[in-house]
């Protein structure tokens, strides 16, 4: 990891760590991985942790003490201004910057969940959910069926898994998780189409069922589940048949991003505008991508990783619509 981009995380508002302590320990083990390429950097890197923020005990017997940080005199004034914060509580609002400011929590309730997959050899019901405050991964109530390639989504508060393969059978079930009860419900009524690595996602309070494929072919077919009436309808389908695809909402439309047409990874994206039921082609990915994973933020639509015809892919690439 360059310099760079090792100040641009830790330097992130939303750096997600229960303490500046591990932020330290991270950036001093980053340093000495190649100590004597990386000491240069060291009095910039330390500017972005949040000392004043480190336990007192903490900040006098290792930050200080630390021998890297003894003989750089940038350093030095770093520590000392926090300890000056840590010792005079009452000149703190004449001191306050950056480095004095809590760094934002996630939003109370923020959770994230692991439904299903693939473990040992066969798929698997169970269901996994990671508190983001605290970062620890905790089971809740499994599925009633076993489901690898089962697409998740959220819709109103509810988590809904749809589809996927049991092991021996394609799949067209759907369940509904309510985490208020730690309970799945069954009475779902099924997608019209067997589904495994299916696309979901939600556009305007219905719950998308994109692409997959149902043990016989790739599928472009496509529905929407409308939870008032516990019915699912045909819409346009995709003009690219598609599995292991990502579906993501940007702009109040659905994008379909990469997949396998059932031979090959695709690079390939279409836009669902669902106020004239139509898919348009937008610009390609430079990387082909299976089973990818899609997310928005701040206006673009980014997609990460997945697999090409060779190998897993780390990569990621962003695409900004206004471009």
């Amino acid at each position: 990891m360059p310099a760079d981009q090792l100040i641009n995380i830790i330097s992130s508002e939303e750096l997600n760590v229960r303490s500046e302590e591990v932020v330290f320990r991270a950036a001093m083990a980053w340093i000495r991985h190649d100590l004597s390429n990386r000491r240069q950097f060291l009095p910039k890197v330390l500017e972005h942790i949040r000392l004043p923020l480190c336990p007192a005990k903490f900040l006098v017997s290792v930050v200080s003490e630390d021998p890297l940080i003894k003989i750089d005199a940038q350093c030095r004034d770093l520590v000392d201004e926090a300890k000056n914060y840590l010792l005079l509580p009452l000149e703190r609002p004449n001191m306050q910057g950056p480095r004095t400011r809590s760094r934002k929590p996630l939003r109370y309730g923020e959770v994230l969940y692991a439904v299903g997959g693939w473990c040992s050899g066969d798929a698997i019901a169970s269901v996994e959910r990671m508190d983001g405050r605290t970062g620890e991964w905790r089971c809740v109530a499994p599925m009633s069926k076993r489901r690898c390639g089962v697409g998740v989504a959220v819709l109103d508060n509810l988590l809904y898994a749809v589809g996927g393969h049991d092991g021996q059978s394609y799949l067209n079930s759907v369940e509904r998780y309510d985490p208020a009860t730690n309970q799945w419900s069954s009475d779902i009524a099924p997608t019209s189409t067997c589904r495994t690595s299916v696309g979901v996602a939600v556009l305007g309070g219905l719950l998308y069922a994109i692409g997959g494929q149902d043990g016989v072919c790739c599928l472009n077919v496509v529905e929407r589940y409308d939870a008032h009436r516990n019915e699912w309808a045909e819409v346009a389908p995709m003009s690219t048949r598609r599995l292991g695809v990502s579906v993501s909402v940007l702009n109040g439309c659905l994008y379909a991003v990469g997949g396998s047409d059932g031979q090959n990874p695709l690079n390939t994206v279409e836009r669902y505008d669902s106020r004239i039921n139509k898919w348009m082609t937008v610009k390609p990915m430079n990387t082909r991508r299976k089973h990818l994973g899609t997310a928005v933020h701040d206006g673009c639509l980014y997609a990460v990783g997945g697999r090409d015809n060779a190998c897993e892919l780390s990569s990621a690439e962003k695409y900004d619509p206004n471009t």
